[in-house]
């Protein structure tokens, strides 16, 4: 089997492999009730959530869980800012405009994330009642400063939503401590599992405010649908709304406390520590990153410019050499970059990590690319 290195789907441990390749089982099932309860604990420990927060585990995408966001906290006519840095903030802001919302977008250059002076000067402008942002966003492995960004919108009287698809479970975010009011994902990045479950946690003031909404959101992702549900299965009750996929409710158990062995700080430590080194390998290579500065790269993926003399043909040469990576995504530049995801499970795998950075040094050369190959394996294991 090719080694899949695009950010998402990820590789998943053996662990979570064998949970996930079980016969399917009822949603009503005692294994699967407890699966179920046991993970949503688990969410507000992995999010660094407090108590009271709420989680939810959907069937669906990371898309489901962006489109629940939007629709549970706005009124149609209300405003709220978005924070761009890439292809899934577009997405954000078109879902609230779907939804009726008036949307002021703070724009960057791409590779580059607004200021804060020009977010504070937004959220300033009118009556915005959220701020939206993308954590990481996954077209261009750019990262927000999630913490000033919750700060902020808090001071405003806004609440703040983060996009953390490319970016929970790998990326540093302290949901209670930095005040955000909901953190959401999608379960084949860094969480670890195949695709097909939306997961939210979301906090008291996002809770209220759908309290006070005026106009409904649709019914399938309505919080005040499934808030009986995520309540009844965490006290290890039965309950139905809409059917689980079952057999990733047993992953995600596994996964989530594969995630928390040893701690969130270990966890965000050791993506720090992957990047780097992956970074250390693309530099030895001649590559350089979409994003503009170090603090604001990701540490779940790399998005890395492409060569002068070389197209988005190196994926597919990649790929003969065992190794999938994935194409630009961002209309603006999709012919001109590559990315490569490190998150989750393969993170206990140095020598895939290693096989991915000779992959490219290698694929590079045979399309004309003076790679060093051995220069940039030794500087990934420095």
């Amino acid at each position: 089997m090719p080694l899949l290195m695009i950010p998402g789907p990820v590789e998943i441990s053996p662990r979570v492999l064998e949970a996930c390749s079980g016969a399917p089982s009822s949603h009503l099932a005692p294994d699967i009730i407890e699966a179920f309860g046991a993970s949503l604990g688990l969410m507000r420990k992995a999010w660094l959530a407090s108590d009271s927060a709420q989680p939810f585990v959907l069937p669906g995408s990371g898309t489901t869980a962006m489109e629940m966001a939007a629709t549970n906290l706005l009124d149609p006519g209300d405003e709220a800012v978005v924070v761009w840095t890439g292809y899934f903030s577009d997405r954000m802001a078109e879902m609230l405009r779907r939804r009726g919302v008036k949307v002021t977008v703070v724009e960057a250059e791409p590779g580059d994330v607004p200021s804060l002076d020009a977010v504070g000067a937004a959220l300033g402008s009118g009556s915005p009642r959220a701020l939206f942002a993308t954590h990481v966003d996954t077209s261009t492995g750019v990262r927000v400063d999630a913490r000033a960004l919750a700060r902020l919108a808090a001071d405003r009287g806004a609440l703040s939503i983060f996009d953390g698809v490319c970016a929970t479970g790998g990326e540093r975010f302290e949901m209670q401590a930095w005040g955000a009011d909901v953190y959401l994902t999608a379960s084949q990045k860094a969480v670890g599992l195949p695709a097909g479950l939306g997961l939210l946690v979301v906090g008291e003031r996002a809770l209220e405010a759908r309290k006070r909404l005026r106009v409904a959101p649709p019914l399938s992702l309505d919080f005040d649908s499934w808030i009986p549900i995520m309540r009844a299965y965490e006290e290890r009750r039965p309950s139905y709304f809409a059917t689980p996929p079952t057999t990733l409710l047993r992953g995600l158990l596994v996964a989530l406390e594969e995630m928390l062995d040893g701690g969130m700080e270990a966890r965000f430590a050791e993506h720090e520590r992957a990047a780097r080194r992956m970074r250390a390998g693309w530099g030895a290579l001649g590559l350089s990153l979409l994003p503009k500065r170090e603090e604001i790269t990701a540490n779940t993926l790399s998005a890395l410019y492409l060569p002068d003399g070389v197209g988005p043909e190196l994926a597919a040469e990649i790929g003969k050499r065992g190794v999938v990576v994935a194409g630009g995504l961002l209309p603006a530049l999709r012919t001109r970059y590559f990315r490569v995801g490190h998150m989750g499970a393969v993170l206990k795998r140095p020598e895939a990590l290693r096989a991915t950075v000779g992959a490219v040094g290698e694929a590079l050369g045979a399309l004309g690319h003076r790679a060093d190959v051995a220069a940039a394996l030794s500087a990934f294991e420095t």
